[in-house]
């Protein structure tokens, strides 16, 4: 099986999240992004991300998510 290379844009905030996984456990950003695919190929994997979603769904009540995590982040300075 031939590797094929791809190149992905994630936010800031999930670069530093994906650093942070790979050196907890001690492997590449590669792959922990590979790892993540390999999960959600499994239908288990698949199933408990649908099941996420859908349960998670409208739970926030308080406004704009995306402007409120602006907002809360502004306040750890960089």
């Amino acid at each position: 099986m031939k590797n094929a290379r791809t190149i992905i844009t994630i936010s800031e905030q999930e670069k530093r999240w994906l650093v942070a996984y790979s050196g907890l456990h001690g492997v590449s950003l590669a792959e922990a992004i590979r790892r993540g695919i390999a999960c959600l190929k499994t239908a288990e994997g698949h199933n408990a991300y649908c099941k996420f979603v859908q349960n998670t769904a409208g739970i926030w009540k308080q406004g704009d998510a995306l402007t409120y995590q602006k907002e809360i982040r502004s306040e750890w300075g960089e």
